[in-house]
């Protein structure tokens, strides 16, 4: 089942890719990805989620390409 979350306490973005069990996480800045134990993506967190799509919307209309640091 896939799902989107967005949690206003913490400013976060859940999106739900799978139902399978989480085994590990990698963080790069302000994205957390979790994965299965073979490496399969489970559940994408993005925190300061606000500042992060602003940023992302911005360069779309500005036609610039959005590079995740």
């Amino acid at each position: 089942m896939r799902r989107i979350k967005y949690s206003k306490d913490v400013d976060a973005l859940l999106v739900e890719l799978s139902d399978k069990p989480i085994d590990y996480a990698e963080e790069e800045r302000q994205i957390i990805v979790h994965f299965t134990k073979d490496g399969e993506p489970v559940l994408l967190e993005i925190l300061d989620a606000k500042e992060f799509m602003m940023g992302s919307l911005t360069s779309l209309l500005q036609e610039k390409e959005v590079a995740i640091p």
